[in-house]
């Protein structure tokens, strides 16, 4: 399908199957066939009067149209064959598109949840402009609805819709569409109860403009009054006068584009106490460090090195990737300082460093069971000894850019902060003045899981400046409505991404399509930081940390010793992946091929080369 706009003529994906009704108007006019109530209040409602008009506009597999698809003659082909038997949920990953919509759209589930897995399958399917209508119709009529994550937590449906609206209008322009006015915000949501939620509801609307006006210019920070500045020694966060915030680095903007960098030896587990210091390894006795200096690349993937493929190292290799920053989770697990001093003057690469504080019970001095007490004076002793002893070893180092508390602590692990958040929050603030105490010159970040308790996290860390989150959230990125924007309301300070990633692996599928969906999600979490980072969006993204550069082996379970070792593709638990499952093993952007020549092997993968365009591109 081709579009001609202003002069322009721009390719829209076909879809991959035919809508039966695709509805009479591609952006619905709500205001014709009903009536909304309390826009932006408590009480927002929207009423259909005109149900069998409104029906005709939306088209196929939208509310509140429900004859449509029981006409559809593919719909009664798929069922006549029972190509629709079995739970929806076995059809949200499937290949099979049109089955997907059909099972979907048919499904005795509650109607948010029901109309967002619609949408998804069509916007699967290349049938954007029905998506947008399917989305739109969810905010429209359905925007209180809560649905449950894999993990039992809420899951807000509204604004989850906005964003993906947000994400299809604004990669395809070409299309016209515009989201304006919209917001749903919710009072209380960032504790497990949706029993207190509050829901503040302006569906906003659709509109049709020219595809330039589609995503906004980005704002001139030169002309912004400064209004508000820490600096840090080399390092300063700075606020603008429409509120962004943006870290520099010796006077100039600095995005982080980092990499959680752990390298381990295929064969060592810490479960089993035998995960050497990958800071420290030399197992070819050549006076050099395995991984830093001796890694090379396998650029056949004939799991030789051939003469043409000479040791380079990671540090070379995330230097032309364009990395200039690296996650080092606890100062304790990595001795060599010696090594940071040459990444940074050798490499131009830093580093945030951090102390689990607690954390499976790392630094506390606690059992696993019961783990970290944040309230027990003697635990917070250890906590404050463990990172006072990171800060005075590392302080006066030129390679360092921050520290980091925890590694999403919130959730609970081996700690109890997720009964006494209060607590958690309360001794991370007092931990950030006493830092501030000995070391003025460096930013104070937390680690925290995802937005969860990020009221309380506002409330009791006044002296953390940045704040940071690991999030896995699919590939369309974290989301303007439901990440970025209640972040900066809540908290109104900085935020880096200390994790995000995706594994190269899916069941059933080709180790091709699984690279390159990694890839796509990859660049596309990216972008989104990007996209709201100063000048652009919400404004308050500095950056990201991906998970992670190389595979580690021993993550679904202690390994077995050679020649038996394997690359578990065992899921772990359920997410936004290509089949809809986590594979811990599988996350690095750098494979270690088939595992003969750790730690040296490195088998760089698609999503390697495509940040790379990206990052260096932006240098």
């Amino acid at each position: 399908m081709i579009f001609l706009v202003a002069g322009y003529c721009f390719a829209a994906p076909e879809p991959t199957f035919k809508l039966y009704d695709q509805g009479t108007e591609d952006i619905v006019n709500y205001e014709e066939y009903g009536e909304f109530k309390n826009i932006g209040k408590e009480g927002y409602k929207y009423k259909p009067k005109k149900r069998k008009e409104l029906s005709a506009a939306v088209g196929e597999g939208i509310y509140p149209n429900t004859k449509s698809l029981s006409k559809d003659p593919q719909f009664k082909k798929y069922k006549k064959n029972k190509k629709l038997l079995g739970s929806q949920w076995a059809f949200v990953n499937s290949a099979d598109y049109q089955a997907n919509f059909y099972r979907w759209a048919m499904a005795a589930e509650s109607p948010g949840v029901k109309l967002f897995y619609t949408a998804q399958a069509l916007e699967n399917a290349d049938h954007i402009k029905h998506a947008i209508k399917a989305y739109y119709a969810l905010v429209v009529n359905f925007p209180k609805e809560v649905g449950v994550t894999y993990w039992g937590t809420p899951w807000y449906v509204g604004p989850a819709s906005l964003d993906r609206i947000l994400y299809l209008t604004q990669e395809y322009p070409e299309l016209g569409i515009k989201l304006v006015d919209a917001k749903i915000s919710v009072e209380n949501r960032y504790d497990d109860n949706r029993r207190n939620d509050v829901f503040m509801v302006n569906p906003g609307k659709l509109i049709q403009c020219d595809p330039s006006e589609v995503i906004g210019k980005p704002a001139d920070l030169k002309v912004l009054d400064v209004i508000e500045r820490k600096d840090f020694g080399q390092v300063s966060l700075v606020k603008y006068g429409n509120g962004h915030w943006q870290m520099l680095v010796d006077g100039e903007p600095f995005m982080i584009k980092g990499v959680a960098y752990q390298p381990s030896m295929i064969g060592q587990s810490p479960d089993i106490g035998t995960l050497e210091d990958w800071s420290h390894m030399d197992k070819n006795k050549n006076a050099k460090i395995d991984s830093p200096y001796d890694a090379w690349v396998d650029k056949n993937k004939n799991n030789i090195q051939d003469d043409n493929e000479p040791s380079i190292g990671d540090f070379q290799l995330l230097k032309d990737m364009g990395a200039n920053v690296f996650r080092i989770y606890h100062h304790d697990f990595v001795g060599n300082k010696k090594i940071f001093q040459d990444l940074y003057k050798n490499y131009g690469i830093r580093i945030i460093i951090g102390d689990f504080l607690g954390m499976y019970a790392v630094g506390s001095k606690a059992s696993w069971d019961p783990g970290t007490n944040y309230s027990d004076p003697q635990q917070q002793r250890n906590m404050l000894d463990s990172v006072m002893k990171m800060v005075n070893d590392y302080k006066d180092e030129p390679c360092v850019l921050m520290w980091v508390f925890g590694n999403e602590n919130n959730y609970g692990t081996a700690n109890n902060s997720g009964e006494e958040p209060e607590a958690y929050y309360h001794f991370v603030n007092e931990v950030a003045k006493k830092i501030k105490e000995v070391d003025p010159h460096h930013p104070v970040a937390i680690c925290n899981g995802d937005i969860h308790f990020l009221d309380i996290f506002a409330q009791q860390c006044p002296d953390v400046d940045i704040f940071g989150v690991n999030s896995y959230r699919g590939k369309h990125g974290f989301g303007y409505y439901n990440f970025w924007l209640p972040i900066k309301e809540i908290a109104d300070k900085p935020v880096l991404v200390t994790e995000y990633g995706c594994p190269a692996y899916g069941h059933k599928y080709s180790r091709d399509y699984a690279e390159n969906f990694q890839a796509e999600y990859l660049v596309n979490n990216w972008m989104d930081m990007v996209d709201n980072s100063a000048g652009s969006g919400s404004g308050n993204a500095i950056g990201g940390a991906l998970f992670e550069y190389l595979d580690e082996w021993w993550k679904t379970g202690a390994p077995p010793g050679y020649p038996d070792i394997i690359q578990d593709v065992v899921p772990n638990v359920g997410g936004p992946y290509v089949d809809g499952w986590y594979y811990e093993e599988w996350f690095g952007i750098v494979s270690q091929g088939d595992g003969t020549d750790s730690p040296f092997m490195r088998q760089l993968r698609k999503a390697y080369f495509e940040l790379q365009k990206i990052w260096k591109e932006e240098e």
